[in-house]
């Protein structure tokens, strides 16, 4: 004898069975149904949005393999009836691509690291250390977000000029050590933090630079690898600070590289854009690679005021 049969009673038909086995049956939750669909019905938005975003890559990349004649035509050849990889061996030859690459990537890593530690340390003293006019200075430094560079170009210059770092790599590295953002950033990542930890490292003696870079940093990745992405694709793309700082060709940047290319009568579009091709392929590595620790740094400050 079962439990859930009654003595005397008529044995249950076998739907009279199925139904009862149907209602003792946990209820599938939404989600759980949400999860057989593949896509959401905001990808048919966003799809569309990225192809959008994407054709312009697409196109460069098309040119890059195109031979001159073909990237005049008109209408313009969607597709190139002979591939020219050529074009990026003759990039490397005909201008020092290369040493530009070392440049840019000389001036973007200095940058990267010098933003790191010293807005770390300068984003830290904002969200932990309690100083006389704390919230003064820190508006002030977040007011400077809202001042061009148009502005300060001038001024920034002529500092650079008394140091005597015109013409040289440390002209374009020492006036973007420490960016206002990324003090922002790191300021509202800190105060997310519980304080106990801090407070035992302390206890245990150890001073505020050992509790920074001891227990604060290695809990701070998201944050830390949203600063170097931004400071990275700024560096990296920056044009209008190398092109009134740099007059020699040997220390040209890539962006700044990338104009001699265009004639004053003609521009040699293939080989302009490989050479653009080839610049921008260390970004979209870095982005990829850091994208989850990107999204989880900008996901996670700015939430606590």
């Amino acid at each position: 004898m079962t439990g859930d049969t009654i003595p005397g009673a008529r044995p249950a038909s076998r739907d009279e069975a199925d139904a009862r086995a149907a209602r003792r049956r946990p209820r599938r939750e939404p989600r759980e149904q949400e999860r057989r669909f593949l896509f959401s019905p905001w990808h048919l938005v966003l799809i569309p949005l990225a192809v959008v975003m994407l054709v312009p890559m697409v196109w460069m990349l098309v040119t890059s393999l195109e031979t001159l004649n073909e990237t005049r035509h008109f209408p313009p050849v969607l597709l190139p009836h002979t591939l020219a990889p050529g074009n990026y061996a003759q990039v490397l030859q005909q201008a020092p691509f290369a040493r530009w690459f070392m440049n840019t990537l000389i001036v973007t890593v200095v940058t990267v690291a010098g933003n790191l530690l010293l807005c770390a340390m300068a984003g830290y003293a904002f969200a932990r250390i309690k100083f006389f006019g704390r919230e003064v200075v820190f508006i002030l430094v977040l007011a400077t977000l809202m001042i061009p560079f148009q502005v300060v170009m001038i001024p920034t210059f002529i500092i650079v000029k008394h140091l005597g770092l015109i013409n040289t790599l440390g002209g374009l590295i020492v006036p973007n050590l420490a960016q206002a953002f990324g003090i922002f950033l790191f300021r509202q990542f800190f105060r997310t933090l519980p304080v106990e930890l801090e407070e035992a490292a302390r206890i245990d003696g150890a001073s505020r630079i050992g509790v920074l870079f001891r227990i604060v940093l290695p809990l701070s990745g998201p944050v830390l690898a949203t600063v170097a992405v931004i400071t990275f694709l700024y560096t990296w793309n920056d044009f209008l600070w190398p092109l009134i700082t740099i007059y020699s060709p040997d220390n040209m940047t890539l962006q700044l590289g990338l104009t001699t290319f265009e004639g004053t009568h003609q521009t040699v579009t293939n080989l302009l854009m490989a050479a653009n091709v080839m610049s921008l392929l260390p970004v979209v590595l870095l982005f990829f690679l850091a994208q989850r620790y990107f999204i989880r740094g900008i996901a996670s400050t700015g939430l606590k005021g």
